[in-house]
C-alpha cells in the first residue's frame, strides 16, 4: 500500500488547539472531569503565540440524534491527548535532552458520551481508520457519528454545497464513541527532534493509540466500560497490535475488536505482489474480488444471478485449481496452462490472450487498468463498484483511485464546517486562530513498517503479519471476540484475504466460535453504500450487546 498519488492517499484511509471551552451540562461520571479540564483551559490564544499546543486542549458541545426511533441526547468532546515514544519517563532524572527535543505527539480526537448512563453501565468503541497516516473523518463523518455527509453510491459526489443529515445509523444507540486521528493528522501535531521516526512506524503508530486509550481510560474514568476497538483497513493492522499491548503493557482486557477491510498480514496484498516472486497467495486471494467486480460491471457471459453463491464458486476454484496451478509454476502442463486461463476468463471477464500474458497473474492495478480499459475508463482501487477516466490509457497501473476523487472533497469540506460550527474547535474569529485540519499525514514514504512481533524480540519482519499478536490477545483473554466485516468491491484489502486470515489465526480451534465474518455489497468503506450501512450498523450493535457483559 505504497506509492500512490494524493488522492490515493486519502482514500486509503479508509478503508482520514486552543479553544475558549464550552460549559458542561449535567452528566455522570466522565463529565466532571472534563468540566475541571475545560476551567483550567486558556480561554484565548494570544495572535503571536503558536497555536498549536502540546498540552490536552479540549472543547465541549451537546447535541441529539435520533437513531432507529430512539432520541438519544449527547454531549461531544474535541480535544487532543499528548503522546510520548517508547521509553519516555517525565520522572526520569537523567534527562539528557532539552524538553523542546523531545518527540511529542498531540493525537485529537471527538469523543461522544451519552448523557444519564453511568460510565460502567455504557460500552467505550475506539474508533480509527488506516493509512497508515490517516485521519478518521471517513469513519467520523461516513459510518458511525451523530451526523453523516450525503454522497452519490457508486459515482463521483457533486462540488459543494455538501448536505450532512441525521445520522440514523450512528452507533451511539449501544456505546459511546471515541473518533481517534493518527499522530500527525486532523488537528493534531508532531513536535520535537526525531518526530517522525518516533511515530510514522508500525510499532510506534500502535504504542501511540496504546498509550491514547490508556490515557482518555483514565481522564474519563471510563476503565470499568464494556471496551471495544472498530479499525478500518490499516486500522486492522494497528487493532491486532493494540489488543494484545492493551493486556500486555496496560493490564487493560477488551470486549471485543471490530474489524472493517482487514490486512494483518502484508504478504498476502494484491498491491504489486510481483516484487515477491514465489508468494501466490495474493493472486488466489484477490479472485474472488476479481470476480465480484466484473459481475458488477456486467463483463461476465453469461452473467450469474446471484452474486454470494457465484462468488463461493470462485473461491473454491481459486483455493483448489488455480492454487494448484500457480504453485506449480513453469513445471504446469501447457495444457493446464490453457485450462486455467480460459476459466479465469469466465471468471474475471479478463480477454483470455492478456491472462495468458499476464502468466495468469494479475495484481490489483492491472485489472483496474484492463477491466473497463477498452473504453479508457480504470475501476476504482478500494470500491471497484466507482470508475473514473484514465489519466493515462497506456499505464500497467490506474494514476489515480476514482473512489478517492469521488468522495475526497465531500468528506473534507463537511468535517471542517462540523469541526468549526457545531464542534467548536479549529479556530475562528471568536475562539482564536485558524489551524488546519490534515486528513493525512502523508507519512507513506517515511513508514517503518518493521514489525516486532511478541515473543520475538530479535525478530523485525519487512512487511508487518500481525496475526500472532491478535491471536496472542485471544489466547490470553479467551472471552475476546473478533468481528470481520468485509465489502465485495474491495481491490485493496479482498474480502477472501480477510476470511484466509481469520482461518490462519494462530489460535485453539476451539477459540475459532470466537470470530464471525459478515460480507456486504459494497467495497472497502463499506458504508458509503446506504442499505450496506444499515447491516454495518446492525451488525455491529449486535456485537456489541452480546459481548459488553451488563445484565440484560
Amino acid at each position: 500500500m505504497m506509492h500512490f498519488s494524493a488522492r490515493r492517499l486519502l482514500a486509503l484511509s479508509a478503508s482520514f488547539a486552543i479553544l475558549a471551552s464550552v460549559p458542561l451540562s449535567a452528566s455522570p461520571g466522565w463529565a466532571d472531569e472534563a468540566a475541571k479540564l475545560a476551567k483550567s483551559a486558556p480561554a484565548e490564544t494570544k495572535k503571536e503565540d503558536s497555536p498549536f499546543s502540546f498540552k490536552p486542549q479540549q472543547t465541549v458541545s451537546d447535541g441529539t440524534v435520533t437513531i432507529r426511533g430512539q432520541r438519544i441526547a449527547y454531549q461531544a468532546v474535541a480535544g487532543t491527548l499528548i503522546v510520548h515514544p517508547k521509553g519516555w519517563d517525565d520522572a526520569a532524572p537523567e534527562k539528557t535532552t532539552k524538553p523542546e527535543e523531545e518527540p511529542v505527539a498531540s493525537m485529537f480526537y471527538v469523543a461522544y458520551f451519552k448523557k444519564g448512563v453511568p460510565a460502567a453501565s455504557r460500552p467505550i468503541t475506539f474508533v480509527y481508520n488506516g493509512g497508515p497516516g490517516s485521519a478518521t473523518v471517513w469513519l467520523h463523518m461516513g459510518a458511525f457519528g451523530p451526523r453523516r455527509i450525503q454522497t452519490a453510491d457508486d459515482t463521483h459526489t457533486p462540488a459543494a454545497p455538501y448536505r450532512l443529515v441525521d445520522n440514523d445509523d450512528s452507533l451511539l444507540d449501544v456505546t459511546d464513541l471515541v473518533f481517534i486521528d493518527a499522530p500527525g493528522t486532523g488537528f493534531g501535531r508532531l513536535g520535537g527532534k526525531d518526530k517522525d521516526k518516533a511515530f510514522y512506524g508500525t510499532d510506534p503508530d500502535a504504542r501511540a493509540f496504546t498509550d491514547f486509550i490508556a490515557q482518555f481510560l483514565g481522564r474519563y474514568k471510563r476503565y470499568n466500560s464494556p471496551k471495544f476497538l472498530f479499525g478500518e483497513s490499516y486500522g486492522t493492522t494497528r487493532s491486532g497490535i493494540v489488543a494484545n499491548m492493551l493486556a500486555e503493557d496496560k493490564s487493560i482486557d477488551l470486549n471485543g475488536v471490530m474489524l472493517l477491510s482487514q490486512i494483518l498480514n502484508y504478504d498476502n496484498t494484491i498491491d504489486r505482489p510481483a516484487a515477491n516472486p514465489g508468494m501466490d497467495m495474493p493472486y488466489v486471494l484477490a479472485l474472488p474480488s476479481f470476480a465480484a467486480t466484473a459481475w458488477y460491471h456486467k463483463k461476465l457471459s453469461p452473467m450469474p444471478s446471484d452474486l454470494p453463491a457465484f462468488l463461493r464458486e470462485v473461491e473454491h476454484f481459486a483455493l483448489n485449481d488455480y492454487n494448484s496451478a500457480l504453485q506449480q509454476g513453469t513445471a504446469l502442463p501447457e495444457a493446464k496452462f490453457n485450462e486455467i486461463a480460459d476459466k479465469l476468463h469466465q471468471y474475471t471477464g479478463l480477454p483470455v490472450d492478456y491472462l495468458r500474458h499476464a502468466n495468469l497473474r494479475v495484481d490489483g492495478g492491472e485489472f483496474e487498468k484492463t477491466l473497463l480499459g477498452e473504453d479508457g475508463i480504470d475501476t476504482g482501487r478500494l470500491d471497484s463498484r466507482f470508475s473514473g477516466f484514465s489519466i493515462d490509457p497506456l499505464s500497467q497501473h490506474p494514476y489515480y483511485d476514482p473512489m478517492g476523487s469521488a468522495l475526497g472533497s465531500a468528506y473534507l469540506s463537511a468535517f471542517n464546517d462540523y469541526a468549526r460550527e457545531v464542534l467548536h474547535y479549529g479556530g475562528d474569529t471568536a475562539t482564536g486562530p485558524y489551524e488546519e485540519y490534515k486528513p493525512s499525514a502523508h507519512s507513506i514514504g517515511k513508514w517503518d513498517f518493521h514489525h516486532e512481533q511478541p515473543g520475538m524480540p530479535s525478530s523485525k519482519r519487512g512487511v508487518p503479519n500481525v496475526l500472532p499478536d491478535l491471536a496472542d490477545a485471544m489466547k490470553q483473554n479467551p472471552a475476546l471476540k473478533v468481528q470481520l466485516n468485509q465489502g465485495y468491491f474491495d481491490l485493496g484489502t479482498p474480502y477472501f484475504e480477510g476470511v484466509y486470515e481469520m482461518n490462519h489465526l494462530p489460535i485453539p480451534r476451539k477459540l475459532a466460535g470466537n470470530i464471525e465474518i459478515h460480507q456486504y455489497m459494497s467495497g472497502h468503506m463499506v458504508y458509503t453504500h446506504a442499505p450496506a450501512l444499515k447491516e454495518l450498523h446492525d451488525n455491529a450493535a449486535a456485537f456489541i450487546r452480546a459481548n459488553d457483559n451488563l445484565p440484560n
